[in-house]
This record gives C-alpha cells, structure tokens and sequence, in this order.
C-alpha cells in the first residue's frame, strides 16, 4: 500500500499507465547497456538519475526506473542513493536509515556485500547512502569512488546500477559523478 501511495511501481500488479511509461524509458537505455544503440557508451550500465533543483521528482523516477529495469528477464539491478546529503530512497521505501555509500567509501574493510541491501523484488538490491558525511563530493570524487565504480561497471556488468544522484544545481557531487556515469537520465 505504501509503495502505491508513493507512485512507485509494484511488480505483479495489473499493466498500468505508469509501467507503460517506464517502459519507454527505460528501453533505450536498455537498448545502450546491450550495445544495440548507434554507439556503445563506456560503463553504459551505469545510469545516472538527475534533475535541476529538489522536488521535481528524480528519486521516484530513480526508484520505479530500477524496479522497471528489475522486471526484465536478462538483467538485475542495482539502485544506489547517491544524493549523500539528502537521502531518501529508504525513507520512500519505508526502511529506516542503513550503512551504505559513504560507509564503504570511508572505512578500510568495509565492503560492498556488507552494506547491499536485498529487497522482495528478486532481482533488485539497494545500496543505501550511508552515513552522511561533510567532505562528501571529495569522498565521491576520490579513488576509492573510482575503484568502487570501475568494480560495479566491469565486474558486474550483466547488471544495470541506478544512481539516484543529487540535484545538479544545489550541490557539485552530482556534477562529480556525471563525469564517471555511461548514461545520464535527466528528470524534468
């Protein structure tokens, strides 16, 4: 019921105006990730979900973008809150604040698999935000990010990441990890 509430997509339920519309979106950036478009991005799994300013809507997009792309047969998915200063996927979600991100990029021995969280749609985990932390965009811009993004795109790459990043006129991080993302999505 809460996810219904909020907009989001629920898997198993009636074909909806909603998934129709996620399904035009999501297609082409599937269409990149199997190297089918004109041009293969680099780290094409890699997506990037933006928008200007707050509240125009890219965490709800970045959440029903994921569990859409969850829905296909060939891939599974990675949903990372990556606005680090104000995250809220979980908070939508209805699950109360986690280790994550910031956690992984700021203490030696902790790993990925120590933090993913698994959700009831089979084919979708969530890395939570983390701790907050003050040097953020430095932390996003570092070379553990870039080591952690290199890990995601290549080891993983049968799987999609979805980064629900910060607005790109409040803060520099999400203009920081543009620069390491195959495909940018931008909410409008």
């Amino acid at each position: 019921i809460k996810m219904h509430e909020s907009g989001l997509l629920i898997p198993g339920q009636e074909r909806s105006s909603l998934e129709e519309e996620f399904r035009i979106v999501k297609r082409p950036l599937l269409e990149n990730v199997r190297g089918h478009g004109a041009v293969k991005p680099d780290r094409a799994n890699l997506i990037m979900v933006t928008s200007s300013l707050p509240g125009e809507g890219k965490t709800q997009t970045s959440i029903n973008l994921a569990i859409s792309m969850a829905m296909e047969l060939d891939h599974t998915v990675l949903l990372i809150d990556a606005d680090v200063s104000r995250p809220s996927v979980l908070n939508i979600l209805g699950v109360p604040p986690k280790k994550g991100l910031m956690d992984v990029l700021t203490t030696p021995g902790t790993k990925l698999g120590d933090v993913l969280l698994k959700t009831n749609i089979e084919k979708l985990s969530l890395l939570p935000a983390g701790i907050p932390h003050p040097r953020a965009t430095e932390l996003l811009a570092s070379d553990a990010m870039n080591n952690l993004l290199e890990e995601l795109a290549e080891r993983y790459s049968d799987r999609i990441i979805v980064f629900d990043s910060p607005p790109l006129l409040v803060t520099t991080e999400s203009r920081v990890l543009a620069t390491h993302m195959g495909q940018i999505v931008m909410v409008v």
